[in-house]
C-alpha cells in the first residue's frame, strides 16, 4: 500500500499441520508457491510474528543445509544444519528471497516519522557467534542512512501509526530493503539515542500542547551541548614487520588480493560414446525431449537417474574375465565402470564437483507412436564426466592459516586492528569468486580466518562471497593463441629444438628469452616419464586389482550424505590411511583409472606420440599422491615427480607465451576485466581519500572563519555550526561519482565513540585459478613492452624479475597484493600522495618435502604444505604512484565504461559526494551566515 521496498516473497497457509497443497511445490533447489519460483538461498519465516523460528535453506552448489536463526542465546543466534535439506510443513510460513548483506544486518528506530537512529550489528547469518563487549551486551555501531532510506524509515512510522518502532534494513546489490517491523521498539544501549528521542518527544508534546514554549527551547539538551567525546583508543599506525612499516604520515586505504585457490584433488575427465537407450532416454528427459539438444546433469537427482542408469548397463564381469569381447567393447565397459565409480565416491552427490555433459552426435527418422508422421530419434551421444579438483582438508586449512596471516600481517594494529576497523564498519569488504567449487570454499575459508569466524563454510560462502564467473574465469578470450603456443611447445620438446634469442643476452635477462625454463634435454625427459608413470600405473593396479577382489556392490542405496566431504574435509582420514586405503573419498579403482588415463593421453604407444598438454596433470597427480598418498610407498613415485616437475616448470609458464610479447597478449586477454576491476577499485579509493581531505579541510576553514567572526562581534552575533550533516549531502547522481555501485555500510563519524572515524580501509580479495594468476603477473612485469609505453621501466624492478623467472611454479595459494598508501603530508594535486606497494607469493612451498627430516615428516602426517610469505615487487625505499601503475596497465584493462551498468549504491553516497558542489554548499552558507550577520538577523 505505501511502496516500501521488500523482499520477494509468497505465503503457504496451512489449515492443519503437514497439510498437502497443490500450489507448493518443493525440489531440490527451490520450492514453488502459486507458480512463483524460489531458488535457494531462501528464507522461511512462520507467518505468525512471534515465532522467531526462521530458517535458511542453502543451494546444493553451496554444500546445501540449513541455518537456523533464533532469539540470542548466550553468545549464539544461529545454528547450522548440514543434513537438513527439506522445509518444514507443520505449518503456515512465508518463504522469502534471501538477500546478500555483506555479512551485516542494519537496525533503524524511529522516534516520530522526523527522526531515525540506525546501527550496524553482524548479522546472524555468518556463524551465528554474538559480538558483545565488556559489558556483554552486542557490538552495534551507528551508521548513516541514505536520504532514501530515512524516507523509509518515516513512511514506516506512518504506515504502521507508530511514533516509536523499529525495523530491520537489508542492504543487498544497491537497494535497500524493509523486513521485521516492531511496533513500540527502542535502542537498548545508546546514551546519544536516549537524548535525541527525550528531545524529540519532549518537542511532539510542547507541539501539541503548548507550541508557545515548543519555539522557545533549544534543539538539544542543554548540558550536552560543549560535552566532549571521550573516544576510544584508536588503531596504531605500527605496521606489519615482514613487508615494511607505514611511515607517520602515511594511512593504509585499500588492499586487493588476486589469490589461487587451496590444495586439491586431481582434475580428471571420462569421455565415452553411449549408444544404449537408457542413457539415450536420460538425455531426452533432461533436455526438454529435443533430440538434437544436449543436456548437463549436476543436481542431486540427475545424477542419481545417471547413476542408477549406469548400473545397470555395467557388466557383473571384470576386464580380463571376458572372453570373445573385442578391445573397443573392453574399453567401453571400463568406462563405464569408471562413471559408475565416480558418481559412487563418497556416498554423496554434490553437483559443484561432479558434472556430466551429454551431446547427441547421430539421429535417426522413426514412426510417431500414434502414426502420424515422423520424428528424430538420438541413436548416439558422446557423454563427457568432469569430477575431481575437490578443495581437500589441506585446501581448507591453508586459505584458513592464510586468511588470519593477512588479518596479522597486511593492516595496521597487529592483528587486532582490521577486526576493529571491520566491527566499526570502517572497512569494506567485498570477496569475488570464480564459479568453480574448490575456488568458492577458498574463498569461504579465508574469510573465516581473515574476519576469526567460527562454524561451517556454507553460510559463510552464501554470505560473503559474490560469484563473478566472467572476471574470474576461463580461457576462451584467448584459446587461438594459446593453442598456438602449445603447438609450438610440442614442437619444441619433442623434436629437441633450441629456442634462445641471439638478440637478447640469456645471462643478464633470461626473463626476456624465447621458452624460459624449457630445459634442454625435454626430448629425453620424455622418454622417462612415459616409462615412470608406466611403473606406478602398474602399482596401482595391482592395488587395484586386490580391492576388486573384495568389492561388494551397493546397488540399491546411496550412503547417507556427508557434509565434511563435500566442503574438504576438515581433518585427515586417519581410518582410511591406517587401514592402507588412499586418502579422501578416492578408492583404488579410481585411483588406476586416474592413473591408466595418464598414461595413455602422454603417449601413443601406435603412433609413437606424446601429448605434452599431459605433463602438468602427471605433474599434478605426482603431487596429490606424494602429500596424501605416501602411506601407499608407490616405489619410483618420487623419481617421477622430480621429472615431472622439470618439465612441468618449463611447460606450464611459456603456455601463456613463449616470449615476453605472446605472455603480454595473453595475459592482457584473460586477465583483462580483472585488471580493469582492480583499477575502478584504485581509482573510486584515491577518489573517496581525496574528498574526505577536501571536506575536511574545508569544514576546518570555515570553522576558523566563523569563529574570527563571532569573536569581532561576540555579544551581538548568534552562533552558527555547521553540523557535519551538510558534509554528509547526498550525491549529486553523476555517472562517475562512484563505478563500483556495491552495498556498503558507513559508520557515523557524529556518534561513533570512535578515535578516528575517518579510517577507512577498502579491501577487495579476487579467488581464481592459476591461469589468472600467471596472466596477470604477466601483465605487470611486462607491460612496458607495448608500443604505446616504449622507454618506461617496468613496474617490477630487476632484482625482482630475477626472482619471478626463477619462481617456476605459482602454487596452491599463490598471491598478488596491491596495496595503496596515502600520504597525508602531501598535497592533494601531487602524484605522490597516493603509492602502490605490489607483492607476491609462490604459495605451497614443496621444498621442506626434500629433506628427510622431522619437518618433511610433520607435514607428510598433517597432508599439507606452508604458504610462503610475500616477496617485495619493487626496490626498499621506491615509489609507485598511483597514476604511473594506472597509466602503465591501462591498455591491457576492460575500461570502466564497458563495466555493466549497476543499480545506485547505499551507505556511501551520502558521505562521499563530489567535493566540488559539497563546498559550494559550505560557501554558501558561509555567505548566507555573514550577510544575516551584517543585517542584525538570526
Amino acid at each position: 500500500m505505501y511502496g516500501l521496498p521488500v523482499p520477494r516473497y509468497a505465503c503457504v497457509n496451512r489449515t492443519v499441520p503437514n497439510q498437502d497443497l497443490d500450489y507448493f511445490v518443493e525440489e531440490e533447489d527451490f520450492v514453488e508457491v502459486h507458480g512463483e519460483r524460489f531458488w535457494k538461498p531462501f528464507v522461511e519465516k512462520p507467518v505468525n510474528g512471534d515465532d522467531h523460528s526462521i530458517m535458511i535453506y542453502y543451494p546444493s552448489s553451496a554444500g546445501g543445509g540449513m541455518k537456523e536463526l533464533f532469539r540470542k542465546i548466550g553468545n549464539r543466534s544461529s545454528e547450522f544444519h548440514p543434513d537438513v535439506r527439506r522445509v518444514r510443513r507443520e505449518g503456515s510460513y512465508i518463504y522469502e528471497e534471501f538477500m546478500a548483506t555483506g555479512g551485516t544486518d542494519v537496525k533503524v528506530y524511529t522516534v516520530g516519522p522526523e527522526y531515525a537512529h540506525a546501527e550496524a550489528r553482524k548479522s546472524p547469518v555468518v556463524d551465528g557467534v554474538v559480538m558483545r563487549n565488556t559489558d556483554g551486551k552486542e557490538v552495534r555501531y551507528p551508521v548513516l542512512l541514505t536520504p532514501a532510506e530515512k524516507q523509509m524509515a518515516r513512511e514506516v512510522c506512518i504506515a504502521f501509526r507508530q511514533a516509536v518502532c523499529g525495523f530491520d534494513l537489508l542492504r543487498s546489490e544497491g537497494c535497500s530493503y524493509v523486513c521485521d517491523v516492531n511496533g513500540w521498539s527502542f535502542v537498548k544501549n545508546s546514551y546519544k539515542y536516549y537524548d535525541d528521542a527525550a528531545c524529540v518527544l519532549r518537542k511532539m508534546c510542547l507541539d501539541a500542547k503548548a507550541p508557545h514554549l515548543s519555539s522557545t527551547l533549544p534543539p538539544t539538551l542543554p548540558w550536552k551541548v560543549n560535552e566532549p567525546v571521550q573516544p576510544n583508543e584508536g588503531l596504531t599506525r605500527q605496521g606489519s614487520g615482514i613487508i615494511g612499516t607505514f611511515g607517520q604520515s602515511e594511512e593504509l586505504r585499500c588492499v586487493i588480493a588476486v589469490i589461487r585457490h587451496g590444495d586439491r584433488t586431481p582434475k580428471q575427465k571420462v569421455k565415452l560414446k553411449v549408444t544404449e537407450e537408457k542413457l539415450l532416454n536420460l538425455m531426452l528427459k533432461y533436455n526438454g525431449g529435443k533430440p538434437r539438444a544436449e543436456t548437463k546433469l549436476k543436481s542431486a537427482v540427475q545424477l542419481q537417474d545417471l547413476l542408477d542408469a549406469t548400473r545397470m548397463l555395467v557388466p557383473r564381469t571384470r576386464p580380463g574375465r571376458e572372453s570373445d569381447s573385442d578391445a573397443e567393447d573392453l574399453e567401453h565397459a571400463e568406462k563405464l565402470r569408471q562413471v559408475k565409480a565416480v558418481l559412487e565416491e563418497g556416498g554423496h552427490f554434490s553437483g559443484i564437483y561432479r558434472k556430466v555433459q551429454l551431446k547427441p552426435l547421430k539421429w535417426v527418422k522413426i514412426s510417431k507412436s500414434n502414426g502420424e508422421g515422423e520424428e528424430e530419434r538420438p541413436v548416439e551421444a558422446l557423454m563427457v564426466l568432469k569430477y575431481g579438483g575437490v578443495l581437500t582438508h589441506a585446501g581448507r586449512k591453508q586459505a584458513e592459516e592464510l586468511g588470519r596471516y593477512f588479518r596479522n600481517n597486511m593492516y595496521p594494529g597487529e592483528g587486532t586492528g582490521l577486526l576493529r576497523l571491520h566491527s566499526t564498519y570502517r572497512h569494506d569488504l567485498k570477496i569475488y569468486s570464480s564459479d568453480e567449487g574448490r575456488v568458492q570454499m577458498s574463498a569461504a575459508a579465508f574469510a573465516k580466518g581473515l574476519l576469526d569466524l567460527e562454524g561451517q563454510l556454507t553460510p559463510i560462502l552464501v554470505s560473503l562471497v559474490s560469484k563473478d564467473s566472467s572476471m574470474l574465469d576461463g580461457l576462451d578470450n584467448a584459446s587461438i593463441e594459446m593453442e598456438a603456443t602449445k603447438a609450438r611447445l610440442n614442437e619444441i620438446m619433442t623434436s629437441g629444438t633450441k629456442m634462445i634469442d641471439e638478440q637478447v643476452s640469456s645471462e643478464d635477462y633470461p626473463w626476456m628469452t624465447d621458452g624460459a625454463g624449457l630445459p634442454p634435454n625435454a626430448h629425453e625427459l620424455l622418454r622417462e616419464l612415459v616409462k615412470l608413470t608406466k611403473n606406478v600405473t602398474e602399482q596401482v593396479r595391482l592395488l587395484a586389482m586386490d580391492e576388486d577382489e573384495n568389492l561388494t556392490e551397493p546397488y540399491d542405496i546411496i550412503p547417507p550424505y556427508d557434509q565434511a566431504k563435500a566442503l574438504g574435509k576438515t581433518n585427515i582420514d586417519s581410518d582410511r590411511i591406517a587401514s592402507g586405503l588412499p586418502c579422501g573419498s578416492e578408492g583404488f579403482l579410481l585411483m588406476f583409472a586416474r592413473w591408466i588415463k595418464l598414461a595413455r593421453d602422454l603417449y601413443n604407444e601406435r603412433k609413437d606420440r606424446f601429448d605434452i598438454t599431459q605433463i602438468p596433470d602427471v605433474y599434478d597427480s605426482c603431487k596429490y599422491d606424494l602429500l596424501h598418498n605416501s602411506h601407499l610407498d608407490l616405489k619410483g613415485l618420487d623419481e617421477l615427480f622430480k621429472v615431472a616437475q622439470l618439465l612441468a616448470d618449463g611447460v606450464i609458464p611459456n603456455e601463456y607465451g613463449i616470449n615476453p610479447q605472446q605472455k603480454l597478449k595473453i595475459g592482457s586477454k584473460i586477465a583483462r576485466r580483472l585488471m580493469g576491476k582492480i583499477l575502478i577499485d584504485l581509482r573510486n579509493t584515491r577518489e573517496e581519500a581525496m574528498s574526505v581531505a577536501e571536506l575536511k579541510e574545508s569544514h576546518e576553514q570555515v570553522s576558523l572563519s566563523l569563529s574570527a567572526s563571532q569573536k569581532e562581534d561576540r555579544n551581538s552575533q548568534p552562533k552558527l555550526s555547521i553540523s557535519t550533516d551538510e558534509l554528509r549531502r547526498p550525491g549529486t547522481g553523476d555517472k562517475d561519482e562512484d563505478d563500483d555501485k556495491e552495498t556498503k555500510y558507513r559508520l557515523d563519524p557524529k556518534y561513533a565513540n570512535v578515535k578516528t572515524p575517518e579510517r577507512h580501509v577498502r579491501t577487495r580479495l579476487y579467488f581464481t585459478s592459476e591461469s589468472h594468476i600467471h596472466s596477470l603477473m604477466n601483465v605487470l612485469r611486462y607491460c612496458n613492452l607495448d608500443e604505446s609505453l616504449q622507454g618506461e621501466e617496468s613496474l617490477i624492478c630487476q632484482n625482482a624479475l630475477e626472482r619471478l623467472c626463477k619462481t617456476k611454479e605459482l602454487d596452491y595459494m599463490s598471491y598478488i597484493v596491491l596495496r595503496l598508501f596515502e600520504n597525508t603530508e602531501v598535497s592533494l594535486e601531487d602524484p605522490k600522495r597516493f603509492r602502490i606497494e605490489l607483492t607476491f607469493s609462490r604459495g605451497a612451498d614443496l621444498s621442506p618435502l626434500e629433506n628427510n627430516d622431522d619437518e618433511a615428516e610433520s607435514l607428510l602426517r598433517e597432508h599439507t604444505l606452508p604458504i610462503m610469505g610475500p616477496e617485495r615487487l619493487q626496490e626498499v625505499g621506491s615509489c609507485l604512484t598511483l597514476e604511473t601503475m594506472e597509466k602503465m596497465v591501462r591498455p591491457f584493462a576492460m575500461p570502466a565504461e564497458d563495466f555493466p551498468p549497476a543499480s545506485t549504491p547505499v551507505g556511501f553516497s551520502g558521505y562521499f559526494s563530489k567535493s566540488a558542489a559539497v563546498l559550494e554548499r559550505l560557501v554558501n552558507l558561509f555567505h548566507n551566515y555573514k550577510n544575516s550577520s551584517s543585517n542584525g538577523k538570526t
